[in-house]
């Protein structure tokens, strides 16, 4: 299944029923009187979270979605119908755009965004019966239904986001710890589109999100991972993996840094969790430099081999999430933040 995470699509609610100008004609009733029903109301296109998707690839080969609009009133006060409101469903994390605005931000499962609304019905001969105009003529048309241009934008909602080089192990980690399934090689590049799993610790389920590799000037548009650059925004913590084989770990971890700084600052105030691995393809002493290294901006590395258990790491990303999570609890609520 391709991954699609961004696309553009029209919208157009259904547009109201007019109302009808009907008099009553029967046998043996005299002065039957005005009779028009209403219009029925066009129908909404509403957007709803569904867990079961990933991607956008929906809207690829529908990307013209039009809500039925409503019926017109007849006689005998009868109203028309109203148009069936379309209910789309999008992955989570789903971002809704029109000129550059959010305007729904679909980040819960089974949330709602009514995004278009269908117009009125129109009004019917008989509701302008009045004392003094007592056969009206008069009625209304329906009223149009909204219509838009919207970008849709997914970014993947995840408690834990691996980032790291082309080739730094970060799909081999997602496999180890969860049933997700990358594919993983011996080159760099080798995940193409961001991979999801859950990973189990102390009973407790966390979301990891493995994110194609980035490299120098990703965020100008280099190479494959600044593509999925915005979905390191949702991630909570991130675990920064760095190939102990490499010349100068140091520079690569500098390298990544950069990369998120220039593409969004926020980022930088992300808790993060540094992990150096393959540490079992090279001697011990060697490892201890190269965590030296990295310690002198750095305050905490840990090593990692391909036999070693990962249940210490994932117990340290679950305790970050943990307190990532009472950190925004704290600046939501805090009374007094602006005080």
């Amino acid at each position: 299944m391709s991954f699609i995470d961004e696309v553009k699509v029209y919208l157009k609610a259904g547009n109201g029923g007019s109302g009808a100008a009907s008099f009553r004609r029967e046998k043996y009733v005299e002065f039957g009187g005005p009779d028009g029903g209403n219009g029925g109301k066009g129908g909404d296109i509403i957007f709803v979270a569904d867990q079961g998707l990933n991607t956008l690839l929906n809207f690829r080969y529908n990307q013209h979605i039009k809500a039925p609009n409503g019926k017109s009133g007849a006689g005998r006060d009868r109203s028309g119908p109203s148009g069936e409101d379309i209910i789309i469903k999008v992955p989570v994390g789903t971002q809704v755009i029109e000129e550059d605005a959010i305007i729904a931000d679909v980040d819960e499962i089974n949330k709602q965004f009514l995004i278009v609304k269908g117009g009125s019905g129109g009004i019917g001969n008989s509701h302008f019966k009045t004392s003094t105009n007592r056969a009206p003529r008069h009625f209304t048309c329906g009223q149009k239904g909204e219509e838009k241009y919207v970008v849709l934008k997914l970014k993947i909602l995840s408690d834990i986001g691996i980032i790291g080089l082309p080739n730094a192990g970060k799909s081999t980690f997602l496999t180890r710890c969860s049933h997700a399934r990358p594919k993983v090689d011996n080159y760099p590049f080798t995940t193409l589109r961001p991979y999801l799993g859950v990973a189990s610790i102390d009973d407790e389920e966390i979301v990891i999100a493995d994110i194609p590799g980035l490299i120098a000037n990703a965020h100008l548009g280099v190479g494959l991972g600044h593509k999925f650059l915005k979905h390191i925004e949702r991630c909570q913590v991130l675990l920064h993996l760095i190939d102990c084989t490499s010349d100068d770990v140091l520079a690569d971890y500098k390298c990544i840094r950069n990369e998120l700084m220039l593409y969004n600052e926020s980022l930088m105030s992300k808790k993060e969790v540094v992990v150096l691995n393959k540490c079992d393809l090279l001697d011990a002493q060697i490892v201890e430099a190269k965590k030296n290294a990295l310690n002198n901006c750095v305050k905490e590395v840990y090593v990692l081999s391909l036999n070693d258990d990962l249940k210490p790491v994932l117990r340290l990303l679950n305790e970050n999430l943990k307190n990532s999570k009472v950190e925004i609890k704290n600046e939501v609520f805090n009374p007094y933040k602006y005080s």
